[in-house]
C-alpha cells in the first residue's frame, strides 16, 4: 500500500503541476521547445539543401557519403555532445565564443544531430522522385541544383513530415544538452535533464510532471506526422515520406 499511494500521491501531485502551469515546470518546458525549435530551423534549412543536392548529383565518391550520412543518422547523443564540449570548452579551438553551458552550445548540439536524419530523410525522397521525373528536368536544361529546388518543392509536404520527425528526435534527446549545457537551473534545464536530475534528487511529481508533458509533445508530433501522411497519400496516391516515427532518444 505505501508504494502505492506514493506512485498514486505522485501522478495526482504531477498533474496538479502540470494543470495549475507551475511557474517552475513551465519555465523549463518552453526552454526546452525554444532550444529544439531553433536548433530544427536552422538544421532544416542545411539539411533540406544537403540531402536534394545529393538525390541529384552524381559524383566520385557519393556512395561513401551516403553511407557516412546513414550512419549518423545512429549517432549517439553523447558522442555529439562531447565532440561540441571539445569544441566549445576553454582550450578547445572554438573556446573564445564563450558558449559553453549556454543556450548556443545546446542549440549547436541539437543542431549537429538532426543535420543528418533531415538530410538522410530528403535525400530518400527526393531521389525517388528524381527517378520518375528527373530526366524529364534535365532534358529542358535544368542543373542539379534547379533540379533538386524544383523536386524539393513538389515534395514539400514530405519535406514538413521530416521536419516535423526532426523535432522529435532534437526535443527528447537527453545526452548532448546534459553535457555542453551542464543543467543549470534557469539557465540550461530543458525537460530530458531536469527529468534525470529530479528524479535522482526525489522529487518524483515534478519529474513525472515533466515526463507528462514530454510525452504529449511527442504524441502530439507522432499524429501531426500521421495526418500529414495520410493527407497526402490521399492526394498523391503514394506515401509522401519514408516511415519513421518520433520517438525518445537516448
Amino acid at each position: 500500500m505505501p508504494v502505492m499511494n506514493t506512485f498514486t500521491d505522485s501522478v495526482l501531485t504531477a498533474l496538479n503541476l502540470v494543470s495549475s502551469f507551475d511557474p517552475a515546470l513551465w519555465v523549463v518546458v518552453t526552454r526546452s521547445l525554444a532550444v529544439s525549435a531553433t536548433a530544427c530551423l536552422l538544421a532544416y534549412g542545411v539539411g533540406v539543401a544537403l540531402g536534394a543536392w545529393l538525390a541529384v548529383s552524381r559524383f566520385r565518391g557519393r556512395g561513401a557519403v551516403l553511407v557516412g550520412l546513414n550512419t549518423l543518422l545512429a549517432l549517439p547523443s553523447v558522442v555529439v555532445g562531447l565532440v561540441v564540449y571539445l569544441l566549445l570548452s576553454r582550450t578547445g579551438p572554438f573556446g573564445f565564443l564563450g558558449w559553453m553551458f549556454s543556450f548556443q552550445a545546446m542549440v549547436l548540439a541539437q543542431f549537429i544531430l538532426v543535420v543528418p536524419v533531415v538530410a538522410a530523410l530528403t535525400r530518400q525522397v527526393v531521389e525517388d522522385v528524381e527517378r520518375q521525373h528527373g530526366e524529364q528536368w534535365a532534358s529542358l536544361g535544368a542543373g542539379p541544383w534547379l533540379r533538386s529546388l524544383l523536386l524539393a518543392w513538389d515534395e514539400r509536404l514530405a519535406l514538413l513530415t521530416i521536419g516535423v520527425t526532426a523535432f522529435g528526435r532534437a526535443i527528447s534527446e537527453v545526452g548532448a544538452v546534459m553535457i555542453v549545457g551542464g543543467n543549470i537551473d534557469g539557465f540550461t534545464r530543458v525537460m530530458t535533464t531536469s527529468i534525470a536530475l529530479e528524479t535522482s534528487k526525489g522529487d518524483l511529481p515534478l519529474a513525472l510532471g515533466l515526463g507528462m508533458v514530454l510525452l504529449a509533445v511527442v504524441l502530439l508530433l507522432n499524429t501531426l506526422v500521421a495526418g500529414l501522411r495520410r493527407w497526402g497519400e490521399a492526394r498523391h496516391g503514394r506515401p509522401v515520406a519514408a516511415d519513421g516515427l518520433v520517438g525518445v532518444q537516448p
